[in-house]
């Protein structure tokens, strides 16, 4: 039986959440006040995924570089990925919130967005 100690990173309680595994199946989840605690848990030890923030160059704005973010979350295997691929962005200003980067970066399924206007 393998036990994984973590924090719950859901909401600002931060629940000490126990998970029991055996051969890679969650097997009972402990210490967490409410379902999502649950949910992130079971999450953590069978597939984590992360979004992932950055910066990409800009072209012609106020400032040589603009926020970016997924609009979802990457599988933690594939971050190195996404992060390799954002430095071939460069977007051209000007550029508002939610504009997309990327349709799909990394082969990951999910777009990239800007989250900071630059003129």
């Amino acid at each position: 039986m393998e036990i994984r100690e973590l924090t719950c990173i859901r909401c600002p309680i931060g629940c000490h959440i126990t998970v029991e595994m055996e051969n890679g199946e969650v097997k009972s989840i402990t210490g967490n006040s409410c379902p999502r605690g649950e949910e992130y848990a079971s999450s953590e030890v069978t597939h984590p995924e992360r979004t992932v923030t950055s910066l990409v160059r800009l072209k012609g704005g106020e400032r040589p570089v603009v926020s970016v973010k997924t609009d979802g979350n990457v599988p933690k295997e594939k971050m190195m990925d996404v992060v390799k691929a954002l430095k071939d962005i460069e977007l051209d200003a000007p550029v508002r919130i939610g504009d997309v980067a990327c349709e799909d970066i990394a082969g990951c399924g999910v777009r990239v967005v800007v989250t900071s206007n630059v003129g």
